[in-house]
């Protein structure tokens, strides 16, 4: 693992986000990590004068559902590679009138309606227990940057909101959809609860990017909607994050981490030290050699 490259900042592109065009000097990189192969191989390349490790979500092609994504594996090979920061761009829809087509969201919340027994959310297990702080599962300091980022870029933005993650890979029924709403939830997705669970137990920085491309099934107009529009607002939505994260990865140039993230574990391993199981140790080496006594 010594000879794989130092990146600080990771993006996690999804739905249609499969590459950064103004990346320049690009290598591909394989990652091997404890927990699989990631999603694809990371693209690095240079972006505002920064190195960035580019990870497309789905794979390149669109080749794995929301249930395969790797998850643990992806945020793990983030860790090896150096990454303090995550920004993840995810296509979602809107459960409230007021996020419309081509608006951008920065949520603070997230509701998970996923099944635990299917997607990987924790690193720990196999002897080693550890439970992060998640009342608050997304870093305030990179939401703020990327909101200005947002504003810089002309794109309507709204800062917080609940994102309510479902199974997938159907999207959900009228009467799923009106309950969810009845709760108070803002945008509907299917990936980024697990990616901000496991970014947290890394100590990695992580914050979503949501790009609403269309009204959930309860909006009256739903039906009308044609997949060819919510194609084109993808693309838009495509292009206008590819020039909200060039922007965020400026402004994160200068200066180093003042939020908590990065000792999100200094109080979360519950056992001992002296009772961790080797294995288990040097699987989640990169993650826990700091707390080691």
């Amino acid at each position: 693992m010594s000879s794989l490259p130092r990146v600080q900042m990771g993006i996690i592109g999804g739905s249609g986000l499969y590459q950064m065009p103004e990346l320049t000097e690009i290598e591909e990189v394989k990652v091997d990590t404890p927990f699989g192969s990631p999603s694809d191989a990371f693209i690095i390349g240079t972006l505002e004068g920064q190195r960035v490790a580019f990870l497309p979500r789905h794979g390149r092609g669109h080749r794995l559902t929301p249930t395969e994504v790797p998850f643990r594996a992806n945020i793990y090979a983030m860790k090896l590679l150096g990454v303090e920061r995550i920004l993840s761009a995810s296509a979602v829809g809107s459960l409230q009138e007021q996020y419309a087509p081509l608006d951008m969201v920065i949520p603070d919340q997230f509701f998970d309606r996923t099944r635990a027994r299917v997607r990987e959310s924790t690193f720990f297990g196999e002897g080693i227990v550890a439970h992060v702080s998640f009342a608050h599962p997304v870093c305030g300091a990179l939401g703020d940057v990327l909101e200005d980022a947002c504003r810089v870029a002309d794109v309507k933005v709204h800062r917080g909101g609940t994102y309510l993650c479902m199974e997938g890979p159907a999207f959900s029924t009228v009467a799923e959809s009106n309950v969810y709403r009845s709760w108070g939830m803002d945008i509907i997705g299917m990936t980024n609860l697990q990616e901000a669970k496991l970014a947290r137990e890394a100590e990695i920085c992580y914050a979503t990017l949501a790009l609403v491309t269309d009204y959930d099934c309860w909006h009256p107009g739903h039906d009308a909607v044609t997949i060819e529009t919510v194609v084109e607002y993808l693309n838009k939505n495509v292009r206008n994050a590819q020039i909200i994260l060039r922007e965020t990865i400026k402004r994160l140039q200068s200066g180093g981490r003042d939020c908590k993230c990065g000792s999100a574990l200094q109080h979360a391993i519950f056992t001992a030290p002296n009772l961790w199981p080797e294995a288990t140790t040097q699987k989640l080496e990169a993650i826990i050699k700091k707390y080691q006594q």
